[in-house]
């Protein structure tokens, strides 16, 4: 029962997916949650009535409003509108009945394929099966009922899914029995990462890595599974999945059932290929377009960076975030990361990623949020780069529009533990639909912004290093002997750093690169403005990219003060020495310097977050600081050099 592509077709009903309707080849729009759910409801009780009972605690949960009634009867009203003489529904018993007859109806379909190749594979007809169950599980678009209510999704995707996964273990076993194990890994790797609890999907990993002459990784995915089982429900792997870890450890396993030769697959349409618009050419080109040549495919995502080398300090901030994303501190779900620029943040955030790999194992998602330019990229942009991952299977064909990019990704994420780093966040709004809804999935930011309207989202501040790691943090580039034969020079390096890890590592890869430079040769360099910005992105990214886009970003009334305050204030300084630089009032220059500090070009020095001391100084006096500011070297860099194309 293969669904009719062509334009002949009267009537196509979906749910595998998003709910749809299609009438003559045309998709009428559903605009309404409750009108798809009502629809739903009914296409997946065929030869049923459905109680208005039934259709309103689908609808609106345990508390329906007193009009319930008149609202189904308009539901139905307009979907016999929409979609005509199709639909046909029948008013019985204070319930609905809805009656397919000649309509093609994607669940029905796929349980028939499904049926017919589980009988093919019960009679060891491996290749018939596979092609039935294959066929079976190309009808599924996505997590099915992806825009229905909760209430609909929470009652039903479980029977759905599970059919799903049982047409999955037995296309596997056909095609283990068929002798394509090598093919069939990635898949398999995909799946036991995806459903590690399921003991038929990770017995197929072992038969396939074991004729793959990879036994001992077949014997490591048994003690995966052990450990899983064990952990998450208390139990051990059942007879089956014993039986067959006894058979490979002692290499009895037998060999494929039936094995075939494999046609290859064709690049493009041969000289017999179906016309444009037959179901055949339509189907191969959906092929095409979808998993089998996503490089996706078989690889669970793991897109962060490096591990930072030689990663200094920042242990009361990374206790913070390894508490929020581990889960032992209750209510948050997200973590963001603020400071001015060159604090380290991106380097905390890969960190803690890193350290929590274990944590999340079905994948790790990062993205930098701002472009190479320094522009923003899009929610809908970066929602397409996650689907291709999570869902290989579809390859390039995603929704269009950012609301279904999105119920996509939340379906996608919403039974998987899943981290997902946004670096370089520019707002709330960008960031707000890429946050990871699942319960077993945590979001980590970064920005210069405290995105304080988000909800459940946990702040941690990145202030600036410590003298000793900021010394420790250059040691580890140059050795401490070239530092003890100036110490002179390495106390005023370090209080021009201010602390800052960025200008810490710039300076440090400068001295590194010119052994025989003495250290107060870069130091006057310095104190005379003759680093040229380019050179802070040698060998990498200019890291001043994006600090010009937020400097821009910044309103014409900002802007000036910044630039005023960067040429003139080397160091920390009150509202009051603002004021007077700026010749206005104390309140005035008050209100642009919280501004500053909250786009994350100005420092705010609190009492945990102080001036830079030397070692030398002795402890901090014990009356509390006044409010003060400072720029860091970047931002006074950035303005160093008008003719350097400062904003």
């Amino acid at each position: 029962m293969t669904p009719p592509h062509h334009t002949s077709a009267r009537t196509e009903f979906r749910i595998l997916g998003a709910t749809e309707v299609w009438v003559q080849g045309v998709r009428i729009p559903l605009t309404a949650a409750k009108q798809r759910t009502v629809l739903a409801a009914l296409l997946i009780s065929p030869g049923r009535f459905v109680s208005d009972v039934w259709l309103a605690e689908l609808l609106w949960g345990a508390s329906p409003p007193a009009t319930r009634t008149a609202q189904l009867y308009t539901y139905i009203s307009r979907l016999r509108r929409c979609c005509g003489p199709g639909l046909r529904v029948v008013r019985r018993h204070r319930g609905y009945h809805l009656v397919l007859g000649t309509a093609w109806f994607d669940w029905a379909a796929f349980q028939q394929l499904a049926e017919q190749g589980r009988r093919d594979l019960v009679k060891q007809r491996y290749a018939e099966a596979a092609a039935s169950l294959e066929s079976a599980l190309k009808l599924w678009r996505g997590p099915a009922l992806s825009d229905v209510t909760e209430f609909l999704s929470r009652t039903e995707l479980p029977a759905l899914e599970e059919a799903r996964l049982g047409a999955i273990e037995n296309r596997m076993a056909a095609v283990l029995a068929l002798g394509r194990h090598v093919a069939a890994l990635p898949e398999l790797s995909r799946l036991v990462a995806e459903h590690p609890t399921r003991e038929s999907l990770r017995g197929h990993l072992m038969v396939a890595l074991y004729r793959s002459d990879r036994q001992m990784d077949a014997l490591r995915v048994y003690e995966q599974g052990r450990r899983v089982l064990q952990e998450e429900l208390g139990v051990v792997p059942g007879t089956a999945l014993r039986a067959l870890h006894r058979a490979v450890l002692l290499e009895e396993l037998p060999g494929p059932a039936a094995v075939e030769a494999l046609a290859p697959v064709a690049s493009g349409p041969g000289p017999d290929a179906a016309p444009e618009g037959a179901p055949g050419r339509v189907a191969a080109s959906h092929q095409r377009h979808r998993g089998p040549h996503s490089p996706w495919l078989g690889l669970v995502p793991a897109m962060l960076p490096m591990d930072p080398v030689g990663f200094l300090g920042r242990r009361s901030e990374l206790a913070d975030v390894l508490e929020v994303l581990r889960g032992s501190r209750s209510g948050y779900r997200a973590v963001v990361l603020t400071g001015e620029a060159g604090a380290g943040k991106t380097a905390l955030a890969v960190r803690a990623g890193h350290i929590c790999r274990d944590d999340f194992w079905q994948g790790q998602l990062y993205i930098d949020l701002r472009r190479e330019g320094g522009g923003a990229k899009s929610p809908l942009e970066v929602l397409g780069c996650f689907l291709r991952a999570l869902i290989p299977e579809r390859g390039a064909d995603l929704p269009e529009t950012l609301d279904e990019r999105l119920q996509l990704y939340r379906s996608a994420l919403s039974r998987r533990r899943v981290l997902v780093v946004l670096d370089n966040a520019v707002d709330a709004r960008q960031v707000r639909p890429l946050l990871a809804s699942g319960p077993g999935c945590r979001t980590l930011i970064t920005g210069r912004r405290s995105l304080a309207s988000l909800e459940g989202v946990r702040g941690v501040r990145v202030g600036r290093l410590e003298a000793a790691e900021a010394r420790e943090l250059v040691v580890a580039a140059i050795g401490g002997a070239r530092l003890d034969a100036e110490p002179g020079p390495v106390l005023r390096l370090l209080e021009l750093c201010d602390g800052n890890p960025l200008a810490l590592r710039f300076c440090a890869a400068r001295l590194a690169a010119r052994p025989r430079w003495p250290v107060a040769r870069l130091v006057a360099r310095l104190e005379q403005g003759e680093v040229r910005p380019e050179e802070w992105g040698e060998g990498s990214h200019d890291p001043l990219n994006a600090m010009r886009a937020g400097v821009l970003e910044l309103g014409p009334f900002l802007r000036p003060v910044l630039r005023t305050l960067a040429r003139g204030e080397r160091g920390v300084f009150t509202p009051a020495a603002a004021a007077r630089r700026l010749d206005w009032t104390e309140e005035h220059a008050r209100m642009a310097l919280d501004a500053l500090v909250e786009a994350g070009l100005l420092g705010s020095v609190g009492e945990s977050d102080g001036v830079f001391v030397s070692p030398s100084d002795g402890p901090p006096a014990a009356h509390p600081a006044p409010e003060r500011y400072r720029c860091s070297p970047l931002v006074r860099l950035l303005f160093s050099r008008p003719a350097q194309g400062t904003p």
